[in-house]
């Protein structure tokens, strides 16, 4: 009688709408499925457009079996992954990165506690899984870092379904007009730096170009502090034209690209960061900040520089936006570096790092006591003490 086929199926906190994770969840499930193989997605929570799409991390318990691969997309740590941790399945990371927790020291207290033990929690997984891969080569070197030693990439290639469809009118015609339009996509979030957008745009705007607005797209929920000071920041400049979106539908975000004269990133902090590339389909010219993975996505492409001097920065930004042949050069190398992206084939390196996996000797189930994750609990909590308060620490009794 032939042997079960395992079943592969992904683990994550969460399944959001219009988020790349999102995207690449879907994606890897499609090419399971077209593989023949039975691919269930679990999650604790998810969008409610997309609950249909998935499972509840709880039913993993009644699906689980010890020739089951799951893949697990780990971000900070949730009661998804904790489960999915003690389940005797083979397992294989999927790494998005997570931002040093710094970043949000100040801003959001618990979202920088969250970091801290995700990025401690994460080393957890060094001997549980068979295999860990970043979605970039700067993720992968991440997972190295922190002590995988059975690493791989599997690459991000972006699924633009969600911008073939016509744009928003209301805000194509609120923005399409003889003004520049200055873009930037991305959640407000402090390793975005939009603060570092703002300076830029205030010398753009008043030495170069007055007839120019600063368009920033992505949610800010959670982050109200953040936006508070960053609308501080506006008033102490006396600067006026910077536009904060929201969350948007994808209809709105076709609108923002189709209007956009120049993308502009600043972030210090990404895995990847699919925005840039959406700028490369929308054929938006890209002028981005050299940092952590930003110079591999882009891949040649667009316009980076490595000093935020507000006044440099400006000079290119005018540069770009009022020589139309060097725009034109700009668009040539990010429609190249787009098929390139494009020619990666995706499902074959997904189901072949998947063979690779089943073939090979798996790593030795975990054994979890019951109170495993509280003691690990307890642990960081120990750590960090000792990291921020050490007099306290060296004050515990340890007889």
């Amino acid at each position: 009688m032939p042997s079960r086929p395992p079943a592969i199926h992904q683990v994550l906190a969460t399944l959001a709408y219009g988020d790349a994770i999102g995207h690449e969840v879907l994606g890897i499930q499609r090419v399971l499925r077209e593989a023949g193989y039975e691919s269930e997605i679990f999650v604790e929570t998810a969008d409610r457009t997309l609950e249909s799409l998935t499972r509840d991390y709880r039913e993993l318990v009644d699906a689980s079996h010890p020739d089951n691969l799951l893949l697990h997309h780990f971000s900070i740590g949730s009661r998804a992954s904790r489960t999915a941790f003690a389940l005797p399945d083979r397992m294989a990371l999927i790494y998005h990165n997570i931002t040093p927790p710094e970043y949000f020291a100040g801003i959001h207290r618990t979202l920088a506690r969250q970091c801290f033990r995700g990025r401690r929690e994460i080393r957890a997984y060094i001997d549980r899984c068979d295999l860990a891969m970043g979605d970039s080569e700067f993720n992968r070197q991440d997972l190295e870092a922190f002590g995988f030693s059975r690493t791989a990439v599997l690459p991000v290639v972006p699924d633009f379904s969600h911008l073939d469809r016509p744009p928003d009118g209301f805000v194509a015609n609120q923005y399409d007009d003889d003004w520049t339009n200055i873009l930037f996509v991305g959640r407000v979030i402090s390793n975005k730096k939009i603060e570092d957008l703002i300076r830029f745009f205030h010398v753009y705007h008043t030495a170069f170009n007055p007839r120019s607005r600063l368009l920033i797209v992505g949610a800010f929920s959670m982050f109200e502090r953040y936006l508070a000071a960053l609308h501080h920041l506006i008033a102490e400049l006396g600067l006026s034209h910077v536009h904060f979106s929201g969350h948007i539908s994808d209809e709105e975000l076709v609108a923002y690209y189709s209007v956009a004269d120049l993308f502009l990133c600043a972030s210090e902090h990404e895995g990847f960061c699919v925005p840039l590339v959406e700028a490369f389909y929308s054929e938006v010219p890209v002028l981005a900040y050299a940092a952590t993975a930003v110079p591999a996505t882009l891949d040649g492409a667009g316009v980076l520089f490595d000093d935020k001097d507000p006044q440099l920065v400006a000079g290119l930004m005018d540069a770009i936006v009022s020589d139309p042949d060097l725009q034109d050069a700009i668009l040539a190398g990010q429609a190249a570096a787009l098929e390139r992206l494009h020619s990666q084939d995706f499902g074959g390196i997904l189901l072949g790092l998947v063979d690779q996996i089943i073939a090979a000797p798996r790593a030795v189930p975990p054994r979890v006591a019951r109170d495993f994750w509280e003691q690990f609990d307890a642990a960081e909590q120990l750590e960090e003490l000792r990291l921020d308060r050490p007099s306290i620490y060296k004050a515990l009794p340890w007889s």
